[in-house]
């Protein structure tokens, strides 16, 4: 990219957040009416656009079920516009807060008002969803948007920019286009809230940028989430639940399990059931038309090298599910494949798959689980499968990660109700929920103070009176 034209880009994206800057001052919050009319504006245009979103998704991957699109995304967007319409009236009230008695008859409350104007950066791995999950949120909560959608998926990217250009003017609404140089200059903008979703690497540049402006940052990353299985608990309905999460999208998925934890006694049982499970998903193999490619040659390549790493380690790699005559007829395929033997000297135990590789370790006892999960970077999801236990609580108590999933994976994130968020390397604030309402949103504590008040008499020259809410306040604070 030139100098001339990037300078050129930066200016146009100044412009348009300017425009939408001036427009949100010169009008005042939209009422309840006016959110409930553009997310369903949203909702329209996502039906009517279902066969040309999947058909943009499958384009941009090689290979992408529309089912899969239908089900993972555009069902997801649909939920969640119905969520906030149905929640707005409880999510905008204002909240009453308790008043001290020398303040009474005094009010206090808390009044949640948009921010102005939200700054979205959209991955590729779901590009549709996760551009207008966030903007539903940001519109739930008054604001107005600006989205960077992924360069990796330029067709489903191009399709977003033209869908949103009919329903939104461009001060509501705007949909910049570009690659990497792009993405580092909007992250630059002086948003008055930006939301990244991405890896962890790329998020620490992304908060490094939005702190230059001061801009509060939701960062939604990744991380290498666990799937622990306990003792005994081989079930068919548990495989095929960790199959399902490892192997929608191809893996492609920030919350897909990264590794799995099976007791040293169960891993021939596991290796058998989950061949099983993959000959039912995809009973013509990697080739089947509900199987995902891999979105791109480069990361295609990265997922043969951690295979190759792990090989040359001393890991056995196990491809489920490949019929020879037919694995290599479609381009940047990867079957599903078990690793075992895996030590944390190999690059697939350290970094983030996001693909169709499931390394198992084994365990013996419960505490080794917690102390090994531990021992590393806090991961976005947890998942658990077996009885409510004392083991299976010590795990949740004593691990922390972004959300947690329970006999299932991937399900939390379709809870509207339930935050959606990382912590620590893997993210930063959440959103779904009234917590992303209140994410894109400024919580204005106000107080309305009453004709009178003892604390009206707590000032210059200080008296009796004083002396007496002094001793009172303090006596009764030590006394508790």
């Amino acid at each position: 990219m030139t100098d001339l034209f990037e300078r050129s880009l930066e200016m146009t994206m100044e412009r348009t957040l300017l425009q939408q800057r001036r427009a949100f001052q010169k009008e005042p919050p939209p009422t309840i009416e006016q959110r409930k009319e553009r997310l369903r504006r949203l909702r329209t245009m996502v039906i009517a656009k279902r066969a040309e979103i999947e058909e943009a998704i499958n384009s941009d991957f090689g290979n992408r079920s529309r089912h899969e699109t239908a089900i993972m995304e555009l069902m997801g967007v649909v939920q969640s516009i119905d969520y906030l319409v149905r929640k707005l009236p409880r999510f905008m009230r204002a909240e009453r807060r308790h008043v001290h008695i020398s303040h009474r008859p005094g009010r206090a409350y808390v009044t949640y008002q948009p921010l102005g104007v939200v700054g979205i950066m959209a991955p590729w791995n779901y590009p549709f969803s996760l551009s207008m999950i966030p903007l539903a949120t940001a519109i739930a909560a008054g604001n107005r948007a600006m989205i960077k959608p992924s360069e990796f998926t330029p067709r489903t990217s191009e399709l977003i920019q033209r869908m949103l250009a009919v329903i939104y003017p461009q001060d509501e609404v705007s949909v910049i286009l570009g690659g990497p140089e792009v993405g580092a200059a909007f992250s630059s903008l002086a948003f008055d809230h930006l939301l990244f979703t991405g890896s962890t690497q790329v998020g620490r540049k992304i908060m490094r940028a939005a702190s230059d402006n001061l801009v509060p940052v939701t960062l939604e990353l990744g991380g290498k989430s666990p799937a622990v299985i306990a003792k005994g608990v081989m079930g068919m309905q548990t495989i095929q639940s960790l199959a399902y999460g490892k192997l929608s999208n191809a893996g492609q998925t920030c919350v897909a399990p990264d590794y799995v934890l099976v007791h040293e006694d169960d891993v021939g049982v596991f290796v058998e059931r989950f061949k099983e499970a993959v000959a039912n998903f995809y009973p013509n193999g990697p080739t089947h038309a509900d199987y995902t490619s891999i979105v791109s040659a480069r990361h295609y390549d990265r997922l043969i090298g951690l295979l190759e790493d792990a090989r040359d380690k001393g890991a056995k790699v196990m491809t489920i599910g490949v019929r020879p005559e037919t694995a290599s007829q479609r381009s940047r395929t990867l079957a599903p494949t078990l690793v075992l033997n895996v030590s944390d000297n190999m690059a697939i135990m350290d970094e983030e798959i996001f693909g169709p590789i499931l390394p198992i370790r084994t365990y013996r006892a419960m505490s080794d689980v917690i102390d090994y999960v531990n021992a590393r970077p806090r991961p976005l999801a947890l998942y658990y499968f077996g009885p409510d236990d004392v083991d299976s609580r010590s795990l949740l108590s004593r691990t922390t990660s972004g959300n947690v999933g329970v006999n299932n994976t991937l399900m939390h994130v379709a809870q509207d109700d339930l935050p959606f968020g990382g912590v620590g390397p893997s993210g930063m604030g959440a959103y779904h929920g009234i917590e992303g309402f209140r994410a894109m949103s400024h919580a204005k504590g106000i107080y309305v103070q009453g004709r009178w008040s003892l604390a009206r008499r707590l000032h210059a020259p200080f008296g009796r009176f004083a002396e007496f809410v002094l001793s009172l306040t303090l006596r009764r604070i030590r006394g508790a």
